[in-house]
């Protein structure tokens, strides 16, 4: 008789969260716009608790300064039935270098460990020159795999 492998699901404890959040560094920001939740893809560093990434001016950056609540999801998937899952709620920090010298800085750095060229002459993506971090009230984390 063969044994049906059958998909289980479990939580995630706050240290297997965050060492998925700290090997990716591509995930999906959600906030709120008048009636509507907007996602949007982000390239991110998960370090010193916190969500650290890079965006352009324009509607998001404008709402976020003035409702600053957002939710941040990253994601390993390898199958239908084997992903890992993490959710952050948190708060949206625009980090001013002109009065935020310190945390606009350890941004910076964070985001040059994955594009050295970040605020250069070179920088692939010159139109992103707004730096961000997430300060972070809550993460979960949910699992799949067959069994």
């Amino acid at each position: 008789m063969m044994t049906q492998v059958r998909p289980t699901f479990r939580t995630m404890d706050r240290e297997e969260s965050e060492a998925l959040l700290g090997r990716n560094h591509v995930g999906r920001i959600a906030f709120a716009v008048h009636d509507q939740v907007n996602i949007e893809p982000i390239h991110f560093v998960f370090a010193d608790g916190a969500i650290h990434g890079r965006t352009s001016p324009g509607t998001k950056v404008d709402v976020l300064q003035h409702v600053p609540w957002i939710a941040f999801e990253a994601d390993e998937v390898e199958d239908v039935f084997k992903w890992k899952s993490v959710v952050v709620r948190g708060t949206f920090f625009v980090l001013e270098p002109s009065y935020m010298v310190a945390e606009h800085a350890r941004t910076l750095e964070l985001i040059r460990a994955i594009v050295p060229e970040t605020l250069t002459s070179d920088d692939p993506t010159p139109q992103r020159n707004v730096l961000f971090r997430i300060d972070v009230r809550e993460i979960t984390g949910r699992a799949a795999e067959l069994r």
